[in-house]
């Protein structure tokens, strides 16, 4: 793994085999499948979102499994005839952000018009070397508004990261701008969606939303690319990290026939920009905890900052002997957030937050005891490095020999007491199992509760620091009964922080016979990777787990010694049977191949069905400019961008 571009012998790893990026895009087509498709699918939609850069000609530049144009693939289930039959149907299709239009409407632009992150996080990028790259896209995007542009670039969001659902719209989410609305199930490009309305939708009016007003509106609209949907209430949450102070703003939209079920959610509610106070600089904030009466901000020490080049520093830098920082508040009351600290560490995604409540006899009321957060926590910012093809910078500073971890990543419990009001201490905070553990989900309806069930992906073959040596690639599919581990640890608490309830390895975990074992592993056949999974539940099933896990798979025997996927490759979706994680009940043959991406969503039939109306769509720009191209004016303003785009290509 080599940090300089120029010294690479073989292809980037984030753009060859599986993950290289595919150009051809279908609507919904009709796919072959061996097994049974459960009619709890009839009516859905499994679709999965992922970086897919359009302008793809130069394969020496930097590159980062985290750039790149979204594309959403999709399955939809059919019903077909009376019997209780399904035909599933694939999709896929680039989402149309006004990057992506501006980018195929521009011929000469060869690489991709937003800066690579691997040009960010590189240690050896030059400040020259950055500064270019960030003037090149403020040029391009400016040239987008001139005359002879089919499409200006208003926001530089690619959309490219998760998906979710809320009061009537599908969403894709990206964390340089907000949400982007889609179409189910053809997976058309509707509009961006601030809070209060949606480009797309018949009288589509309302204030400014999540941008607010003013020249720093166009960042304070940047939305975390995994914001929460309340089960119960259907109130959608968000944070907005941004470069300036307060650094983190807050908002909270409710659906259009909001009802409030709990004490905590009965004041005012809607609001738009609030202020978490606290924050001392800017930092990449990718994921964030929501139970049902409070919030858990994350302020680690991973600053993205574009003033660390001021102090010669990488605009993304982490810092090894900083402090983890956890905000937490009242769900409507980010003024009142409480810091807890604890050892440095990175935390990309959160699995499930929620609350300790105890009953006060005296008072005879309810009390807040704790809040509680289950986390993939990362001892380093190597994963950061590593999906762009990077070694990861020696650390400038020692790190204390009892704060020394070894390089890891695992399902993490964490318990912040809310017992003292001027006192916050983190009762609890250890690995659940010792195993690497990422992209973590679990059943919709069961989060922002005690849940029991948590899923995963993880490697077998390898430690995940090894893993990180290369492309990161997923042959496991796990479940862990966090329930259990969580009981276990409070009954023999582990070392705090490096400690671990259960330290089996993936092999001793596939050995076990013990149908109750709180740990459950699907490991895919030789050279067969999977991705992130979701889990779809039973109609009718009476326990958590009663359901199954949907995961797009790809059969890396349809490499070429080159490591290049052979012209005809494509992958599956498998159904996997939840309960057992043992038995794949359907594979559906899919006509292309689906490149390793990160997050995708289950729509169920009555989300398709009641989608909000939709007036018009996103379309690819036809036609010719309006300028008369016989103007001598004309002709020689277009000979000059031409240029200009040439330049910049």
């Amino acid at each position: 793994m080599t940090n300089d571009p120029s010294q690479r012998k073989r292809p980037h790893p984030y753009l060859s085999g599986n993950f290289a990026p595919i150009q051809r895009v279908q609507p919904l087509v009709t796919c072959p499948y061996t097994g049974t498709i459960p009619f709890d699918l009839a009516g859905g939609e499994y679709v999965r979102n992922g970086g897919n850069p359009v302008a793809n000609e130069a394969l020496g530049r930097d590159a980062h499994w985290f750039d790149g144009d979204g594309m959403l693939t999709g399955v939809a289930f059919h019903p077909k005839g009376e019997k209780g039959g399904i035909q599933p149907e694939f999709v896929n299709q680039y989402i149309l952000t006004d990057v992506y239009l501006s980018t195929i409407t521009s011929p000469a632009i060869s690489t991709p018009l937003l800066p690579s992150i691997a040009t960010l996080v590189n240690p050896l990028s030059t400040l020259l070397t950055i500064t270019l790259r960030i003037f090149r896209t403020l040029l391009l995007v400016f040239l987008s508004h001139l005359p002879g542009s089919k499409q200006p670039v208003k926001k530089i969001s690619v959309a490219n990261t998760a998906l979710l659902y809320h009061d009537g719209r599908a969403l894709a989410t990206c964390e340089s701008g907000p949400p982007m609305r889609i179409a189910l199930p053809g997976l058309e490009t509707v509009g961006w969606y601030n809070g209060e309305k949606c480009e797309g939708e018949p009288g589509a009016i309302g204030g400014p939303g999540f941008g607010g007003e003013g020249p720093l509106s166009f960042f304070r609209e940047w939305t975390t690319a995994h914001p929460r949907v309340d089960p119960e209430t259907k109130e959608l949450l968000l944070f907005h990290s941004t470069f300036v102070p307060p650094y983190v703003r807050y908002s909270i939209v409710r659906p259009r026939d909001f009802k409030s079920v709990s004490d905590a959610s009965s004041s005012s509610g809607r609001f738009y920009n609030a202020a978490v106070p606290g924050i001392r600089s800017a930092k990449m904030m990718h994921d964030f905890g929501v139970s049902k009466a409070h919030t858990v901000i994350m302020d680690l020490p991973l600053s993205l900052d574009p003033l660390n080049l001021a102090k010669n520093k990488p605009v993304v830098a982490y810092d090894p002997i900083g402090r983890a920082r956890f905000g937490v508040f009242p769900r409507h009351q980010p003024e009142k957030v409480r810091w807890y600290e604890t050892r440095a560490c990175c935390i990309f995604h959160t699995a499930n937050c929620w609350d300790s409540v105890t009953f006060d006899p005296i008072s005879g009321k309810k009390q807040m005891e704790s809040v509680n957060l289950i986390a993939c926590r990362l001892t380093s910012a190597s994963l950061v490095f590593s999906a762009g093809a990077l070694a990861a910078p020696v650390p400038t500073t020692a790190v204390p020999h009892h704060e020394r971890e070894e390089e890891q990543c695992r399902l993490y419990y964490y318990n912040f007491s809310l017992r003292s009001s001027n006192q916050n201490v983190i009762r609890h905070q250890w690995a659940l199992s010792a195993i690497p553990f990422e992209f973590p989900s679990l059943r919709d309806s069961a989060s922002m509760s005690p849940a029991k069930y948590v899923y995963g992906c993880s490697v077998s073959d390898s430690s995940f620091g090894a893993a990180l040596g290369r492309a990161v690639k997923m042959n496991a599919l796990v479940k862990i009964n966090v329930e259990v581990l969580i009981e276990r640890g409070r009954q023999d608490p582990p070392t705090t922080i490096s400690g671990v309830v259960d330290s089996r390895n993936v092999d001793e975990i596939l050995a076990s016979k013990d149908m109750d074992d709180p740990i459950k592993i699907f490991k895919m056949p030789d050279g067969w990777y999977a991705q992130e999974s979701r889990f779809v539940p039973r109609q009718d099933g009476v326990a958590e787990d009663d359901g199954w896990l949907l995961s797009y798979v790809f059969d890396e025997n349809q490499l070429q010694e080159d490591g290049e996927c052979k012209p005809g490759a494509k992958s599956e979706l498998w159904i996997i049977e939840a309960k057992s994680m043992r038995e794949v009940i359907a594979k559906i043959q899919l006509p292309q191949r689906v490149p390793y991406g990160l997050h995708g969503n289950w729509f169920s039939k009555e989300d398709v069905q009641n989608q909000r109306p939709i007036e018009r769509l996103r379309r690819l720009p036809h036609g010719e400019m309006t300028k008369p191209k016989s103007s001598t004016l004309w002709q020689a303003w277009m000979a000059v961008r031409r240029a200009m785009e040439s330049s910049l290509a």
